[in-house]
């Protein structure tokens, strides 16, 4: 980047191209009021307190751009009497409590600084306040009107909720419905609280005034979020042993200084008094506490017999994808190396199986292609099966921004939600119909000459075979197929075909389908067509994660068939590389997938079940069924912070730590490793699933080795090289790493494939599959489509976010419904209704609206009690396993 070179106070400076003065002043080392700035945030010039001289004329640094050669003074004596003039002015307005001797603002710390006394706030209040929402509290009279919050909630999170009301002196922010702020378009991202300067907007209770500019604490730890897989880095704040507040870390790689409600404020679980905090074991039909050498004792009787009886594979564990890297590695070294089995699942079984299968297939590797940096300087974004403005909500904030800056933007998703509501072309397909629109687009591209043809050539196969396939895929077709207009389908192709960097970013919404493998293949087509993996002229395919270690815990192993770093456990060279480091052999038949195992725990071949921090009850498809499978499984072992479903039917439960809780890293959607750091100890007798795994395999007469999380990545870079250049210590010396990384000495590719394919012969492959309709039908008894998905204010089965504030934001599970279908069905806006399908019943409050398509309906599921998950059918994807949860055919009925 060109630099301008300057002088401030008669030293000489360089600076970026495009920097302020503001900025060439703080980067001199001088610290300036700015009242109305904040770095992530457009200026405003407002304030005036900012002042300096630049070139003999007085000017507001902050919106002033550096330039070169410029002269500029900052500490003569009228412009610190300008400067604290001006400060004075403001702090004249508000009332004595905006700069009482323990406010921490960031106005009282600049009129500390500036020999300003509490004496100078001569205010006298009275304009109210709002306290309606639970993190979020606005005090009117404290407000100056800086318009800092506006911008951040514009311009960071866009969501565009508040507003400045008011004239000349009353000017005072407002959420922008005009009505409470509980009521607002306010989605709680705590921007608008982290950026105040006065503390007109804090969030309540302990962290009353705290910002990551300003913290005042007697502790304060850096780590990851443990909630989607977007990966923010937080500060936490703490005292007296317990988190007073969260905060986003100004400098994260992946949220730069950004959250969501959830990493922001969710954190109330942590002292729920329904936390478990010692060991049950059920006895005569109930679970009582005992203590950790009893309880651990029986579940190493319990493996032993179960191996005993059936065998190693008589024993099957279901990994976390909340736990840690480390923690999944040695979940799956227990699996292996103390039991002798390849049965170890995860989560991501139930979300983006597909995606590995599908990557791995296309590219080569099972990891999205881009960095989310390359992904923001698209110049086209194709967003598909996606809702990142509620799933992802940081990443969700910087698309729309890119898009706000000029970028184009196709959403191909049933629903008009997030996104979709600023696309330029808008594809609702019909639920279980992608294969088809993805060929219709791969057609528009071939027929109207938008491929790279020197990319096709040199570094993809497979164009024969897709070309004669997608000659049965003509927009008029498709159309019929997917219930997409033609021209939309054309307008979107030429949009993606023609940019000169697009991008594809996707969900669950391509993944969770009865061909979810062929949909990940058949979107990797329109990359490969452009020419835009691996080059400059294109920014990939990129998965968005749910969870916020799904992608780790795959990484590290935890899963039937392949070992860490995706070896194979077929592949004898893999084996060999793990049995060199264990010192035991390693299985070479794959293991059970979490369906079969459920499958054989009803059959009465599974005979030890362990379920580490996963609600399969809640959150697997088909829940019946699954707590049938429980019921029958001889022993059944949970980790887990609180009494779930899945925990009620368990023999032993151990209590265990939360993310803010563990030492260790977490692996984000863009390949990221980043350092997990524990903020307070876990609660009375609760420890962490990594001293869990450790003290089972004591139990059992093995030591697992590597004692240390530390010594666990370590050892999983001798056992797959992928990851041989990772280091707790290397992470926290240089923050985020992504993998491929396998040389302590080089960075880790944040962009893959800039030479080669990771296949065996280099090149990207097209997949030439058919369309094929999903698993479920609607007809005259069930007509209409179920689609599951995530809201904004919770997170999975809601174990979480339900205990605490985001309860009250979102109190019940709404079952959304196209106004057509009301009247259709004689269903009344917020009635209760009856959700039936061929499986199951659920209970749910109707929500008119036309989000959804008539004859669709949608519904999250982070209401357990409400059964979603018992309407779910057994059909999954049929390379990977991973459940159809996008199509189920619904009734609707009066309870």
């Amino acid at each position: 980047m060109t630099g301008i070179k300057l002088e401030v106070d008669g030293a000489a400076h360089d600076v970026p191209e495009g920097a302020s003065l503001l900025a060439a002043v703080r980067a001199a080392g001088i610290e300036l009021p700015a009242l109305c700035s904040d770095d992530r945030l457009s200026p405003a010039g407002s304030c005036r307190t900012c002042l300096v001289r630049a070139d003999g004329q007085i000017a507001a640094a902050c919106v002033t751009p550096a330039a070169s050669g410029a002269q500029v003074e900052t500490a003569t004596d009228d412009l610190q009497q300008l400067r604290r003039d001006a400060v004075e002015l403001i702090a004249s307005a508000l009332p004595p409590r905006a700069l009482a001797g323990d406010n921490p603002s960031e106005l009282a710390h600049v009129c500390r600084s500036l020999g300003i006394g509490p004496e100078a706030a001569q205010g006298v209040g009275g304009r109210g306040g709002d306290d309606s929402h639970p993190y979020v509290h606005l005090d009117r009279d404290l407000c100056i009107a800086c318009g800092r919050c506006v911008r951040m909630c514009a311009e960071v999170q866009g969501t565009f909720a508040l507003t400045l009301v008011g004239r000349g002196a009353d000017t005072v922010v407002a959420p922008g419905t005009g009505g409470s702020w509980a009521d607002s378009d306010c989605v709680a991202c705590g921007g608008c609280v982290d950026t105040c300067p006065t503390g007109a907007i804090i969030e309540p209770g302990p962290a009353r005034g705290l910002t990551s500019a300003s913290h005042q604490a007697a502790s304060l730890t850096r780590t990851t979020c443990g909630y989607c897989g977007v990966g923010c880095s937080l500060e936490v704040v703490t005292r007296d042993g317990e988190v007073t507040a969260v905060l986003p870390a100004r400098d994260g790689p992946v949220n730069q200084g950004h959250a969501c409600v959830k990493g922001r404020f969710a954190h109330g679980y942590l002292t729920s008094p329904e936390r478990l905090t010692r060991p049950l074991l059920r006895r005569d039909g109930h679970l009582e506490p005992v203590g950790w050498d009893e309880a651990l004792g029986h579940v190493a009787r319990g493996l032993r017999a179960a191996v005993d009886a059936g065998g190693p594979d008589a024993v099957a564990a279901i990994s976390s994808a909340r736990a840690t890297n480390e923690e999944n590695y040695l979940v799956q070294k227990f699996m292996r190396v103390v039991i002798g089995t390849n049965n170890v699942d995860n989560c991501s079984r139930l979300c983006h199986s597909p995606s590995a299968a599908g990557l791995t297939a296309s590219f080569g590797l099972s990891g999205g292609t881009d960095s989310l940096d390359d992904v923001e300087r698209a110049d086209c974004l194709l967003v598909v099966g996606a809702n990142p403005v509620e799933a992802h909500p940081v990443v969700g904030a910087r698309l729309l921004r890119r898009v706000l800056h000029g970028a184009k933007l196709v959403v191909a998703d049933p629903r008009a939600v997030g996104l979709a509501l600023h696309a330029d072309v808008h594809l609702r397909p019909r639920p279980g119909t992608n294969v088809a629109l993805f060929h219709g687009l791969a057609h528009i591209l071939l027929t109207e000459g938008l491929t790279d043809e020197e990319f096709l050539r040199d570094r993809a196969t497979g164009l024969p075979e897709l070309t004669e396939l997608l000659d049965d895929y003509p927009p008029h077709r498709v159309a019929d197929i997917t219930g997409v207009p033609a021209s939309d389908l054309i307008a979107a192709a030429r949009l993606y075909g023609r940019a000169r960097r697009p991008a594809i970013v996707y969900g669950l919404g391509v993944t969770e389908h009865l061909h979810g493998t062929d949909g990940v293949r058949s979107l990797a087509n329109l990359a490969i067509l452009r020419g835009a993996v691996g080059t400059d002229r294109g920014h990939g395919v990129n998965p968005l994660r749910g969870q916020n270690n799904v992608q780790g815990a795959s990484d590290m192993g935890a899963l039937p068939d392949l070992l860490p770093g995706y070896g194979k456990v077929t592949d004898p060279a893999a084996r060999s590389r793990a049995e060199a480091v264990w010192g035991v052999p390693v299985p070479e038949h794959p293991g059970l997938r979490i369906p079969d195992m459920f499958a054989a725990a009803r059959a009465g071949d599974l005979r030890a079940l362990w379920v580490i921090g996963e609600d399969v009850c809640a959150t697997d498809p088909d829940a019946n069924r699954v707590a049938q499978a429980l019921d029958a499984c001889p022993l059944v072992v949970c980790n887990e912070l609180f009494l779930s479903e899945t925990a009620r039917h368990a023999d032993v439960v151990l209590p265990v730590a939360s993310w803010l809780e563990k030492d260790g890293t977490f692996v984000n959607f863009d390949r990221r490793f980043q350092r997990v750091r524990p903020a307070v100890p876990p609660p009375a007798e609760a420890r962490t699933d990594f001293d869990v795994i450790h003290a089972a395999a004591s139990a059992m007469g093995v030591d697992l080795g590597c004692p240390t999380p530390a010594d666990a990545l370590a050892e999983c870079g001798r056992v797959a090289p992928v990851f041989a250049g990772l280091s707790h210590h290397r992470l926290d010396r240089e923050g985020a790493i992504p993998w491929p990384c396998p040389n302590p000495d080089r960075p880790g590719e944040a962009k893959l494939y800039t030479e080669r394919f990771a296949t065996p012969d280099g090149r990207a492959r097209l997949a030439a599959a058919p369309y094929l309709p999903p698993g479920e039908q609607p007809d005259d008894d069930y007509p209409l489509i179920l689609v599951t998905g995530r809201r904004w204010a919770h997170y999975n089965s809601g174990s979480m976010t339900r205990r605490g504030g985001n309860l009250a934001l979102d109190p019940v599970d709404f079952l959304d419904l196209h106004p057509d279908d009301a009247v259709r069905y004689d269903v009344q806006d917020g009635a209760q209704v009856t959700v039936e399908s061929r499986h199951g019943r659920a209970r749910l409050i109707t929500r008119v609206s036309e989000q959804t398509a008539p004859g669709q309906v949608f519904c999250s599921f982070h209401f357990p009690a409400s059964g979603v998950n018992r309407l779910t059918s057994d059909h999954a994807d049929t390379v990977t396993s991973c459940p159809e949860y996008k199509v189920t055919a619904v009734r609707v009925a009066a309870p």
